[in-house]
């Protein structure tokens, strides 16, 4: 993992939000620092799990400075910052570098469906060239079973040839691990994060460079477990039991809408029912479905 500019466990924070439906700021710098606390290395918010394109840029803006007001280390933070339109990629990018964050999470233009390689490279080219910035680090995203648009590797190639100290990693959300094999093959030192907790493990085997997870937010103590240690042999068994907490959660936080349930989750974790607030569309579980999650959260590892 050291040939990696880009390396560790990284949670795909969760947005927790006032009653009017704004983002609770001090509850989200809590978490934060909780985060951190637990065992990421850093924390990637205004990602799909945080709620992201349901904010406006002044709100992600906000976010990002609250972070870093609340003594949130600028180097920890990996912000998302790519939207439909290529001029508000830019600025959130070009945002985020001017309070010293200089790696983010950047999805294509993702409005349009069906577009070539062509076109999503010419975006990419042009957010890029207009940031214009050596301190640069971008993670692609790659979800497109919510984007709808695929990051193929022949692309990955055409943009680490064009900004090959730029563009250094992705962030593969699609849970194909013949694919995230297939990148680390094609391009060596190239990071791959998964965004599925199960695949930490066989992935670090593989030559990945770490995670981006949603279930980080609830078990981070336990994916740092999986990372530091996975290449020691002597403690092989500690990795598996970790591995195995890690799975105990994702598996129950996907058997419901998976961010609403993350986010009571977070909140049976930590006490504050707040926590259960999402933003619409998104619709925060009945009364039924989390009486059910609190029964199954209390039998968790």
């Amino acid at each position: 993992m050291s040939n990696h500019k880009i390396t560790g466990v990284f949670s795909a924070a969760t947005t927790p939000l006032n009653a009017d439906g704004s983002p609770d700021l001090g509850l989200f710098t809590e978490h934060c620092q909780r985060l951190l606390s637990e065992g990421c290395h850093g924390v990637a918010l205004l990602g799909t799990t945080g709620e992201a394109n349901s904010f406006s840029l002044a709100e992600r803006r906000t976010i990002l400075e609250a972070a870093l007001k609340a003594g949130v280390p600028a180097e920890n933070l990996l912000p998302g910052t790519g939207v439909a339109a290529i001029p508000e990629t830019i600025e959130l990018t070009n945002h985020a570098l001017s309070l010293g964050v200089t790696k983010v999470v950047m999805l294509p233009p993702f409005y349009y469906k069906g577009v070539s390689d062509d076109g999503l490279f010419n975006a990419y080219f042009q957010i890029l060239n207009r940031v214009n910035d050596s301190r640069l680090r971008v993670i692609l995203y790659h979800i497109p079973q919510v984007s709808g648009i695929a990051i193929s590797i022949p692309l990955i190639g055409r943009l680490i040839d064009a900004f090959p100290e730029t563009v250094v990693g992705i962030k593969e959300s699609a849970g194909d691990f013949n694919n995230m094999q297939a990148i680390i093959s094609a391009h060596p030192g190239f990071s791959v994060l998964c965004g599925a907790d199960p695949l930490l493990l066989p992935l670090l085997k593989a030559g990945g460079a770490g995670c981006i997870t949603a279930t980080s937010n609830l078990v981070a103590s336990s994916l740092r477990t999986v990372y530091d240690n996975v290449f020691d042999a002597t403690r092989a068994a500690q990795v598996d039991k970790a591995q195995e907490r890690i799975n105990a959660y994702r598996t129950v936080s996907n058997s419901y809408a998976q961010i609403p349930a993350i986010k009571a989750m977070v909140g049976l974790k930590t006490g504050d029912s707040a926590w259960k607030r999402t933003r619409p569309p998104l619709v925060a579980l009945n009364d039924a479905e989390y009486a059910a999650l609190s029964e199954n959260y209390a039998q968790l590892p």
